[in-house]
């Protein structure tokens, strides 16, 4: 049947929203996100918010891993990413690919794209689907 809102009955319930939810079954489900972030790059690097992420860990400037609570299934996973900076939208976030890309964590670099430098930005948010 179709529950309230649309979808199929057992895609969303309380389990899903569950602090544990990755290790859920229905945490399987294609599309779903796996993990996600949302932190600030500059000075003390802090998540605002997340799922499934343990920890950030500072690289240096504008370089970032992100460890997940419960590692991927494997390393073939897709990361999106954006960035944010007031009154600057030169901008850009992407996944270091200079480093072994591992299922325990994800790097990721932040930019501006006027000269392709690495900067420290306070606005990050990052994706991870399996």
């Amino acid at each position: 049947g179709v529950s309230v809102g649309g979808l199929p009955d057992g895609i969303v319930d309380t389990d899903m929203i569950a602090a544990d939810a990755v290790t859920d079954a229905k945490q399987n489900l294609s599309g779903a996100a796996k993990a996600w972030v949302n932190f600030n790059g500059t000075g003390t690097v802090a998540i605002r918010t997340s799922f499934n992420i343990a920890s950030i860990t500072d690289n240096g400037t504008g370089d970032y891993t992100l460890t997940f609570t419960t590692a991927m299934t494997d390393a073939n996973y897709a990361v999106v990413g954006m960035t944010a900076e007031s009154g600057n939208p030169n901008r850009a976030m992407a996944q270091r690919t200079d480093s072994t890309i591992v299922n325990t964590s994800v790097r990721v670099g932040t930019f501006s794209t006027s000269g392709d430098v690495v900067a420290d930005l306070a606005h990050n948010s990052v994706v991870v689907f399996r």
